[in-house]
């Protein structure tokens, strides 16, 4: 393995150890001759997994491509890496065992709304409101009724809550 400072291959495992999902053995080397500590991933090669797109265009999958899409939806947000790391692991896990070689684009967008809706409501708006485009205000609020309605209720609040807290009701509005 070269390193990735120095570019010499003269390296050396220091520790290996299966990554979290078990597909992937993570090991930390130590160049020796520049002694920086780096990490490297081995996985299993398996055939290469091809994306149909909305236009019928057919694509190599790109796992950097699936991670670039979710670090942006979650941009400022208290998401961490090894969070995005597992749910591309599990799209890419999700897609080899319903699929053999090509996947539609729709079911990975699927997938990773589905792991943004468990980590992070808002990443999950963002990475919707660009992968579904919608096209107005109204598509947008139908996308989030079903989140908003799953809102927990504090203590005390009911349906008429509002106005015994003194806010407006819908009558005097």
């Amino acid at each position: 393995m070269r390193c990735p400072y120095c570019k010499s291959d003269n390296d050396r495992v220091i520790d290996s150890r299966a990554s979290t999902d078990g597909f992937a053995i993570r090991r930390r080397r130590a160049c020796q001759d520049c002694s920086r500590r780096y990490t490297t991933y081995e996985r299993v090669e398996s055939a290469p997994l091809r994306v149909v797109k909305k236009s019928g265009e057919r694509v190599a999958y790109d796992r950097d491509k699936v991670l670039s899409g979710l670090h942006r939806a979650c941009e400022k947000r208290p998401v961490s890496a090894e969070q995005l790391e597992q749910v591309v692991d599990l799209v890419e896990r999700e897609c080899l065992e319903a699929f053999d070689k090509e996947v539609p684009s729709k079911v990975i967008g699927k997938l990773i709304m589905d792991g943004l809706r468990e980590i992070d409501q808002v990443a999950y708006v963002r990475f919707a409101s660009v992968y579904r485009e919608f096209k107005d205000l109204n598509q947008f609020l139908d996308e989030l009724k079903p989140m908003l309605e799953k809102k927990p209720r504090l203590r005390g609040e009911g349906r008429g809550g509002d106005e015994e807290a003194g806010g407006i009701s819908s009558q005097q509005a």
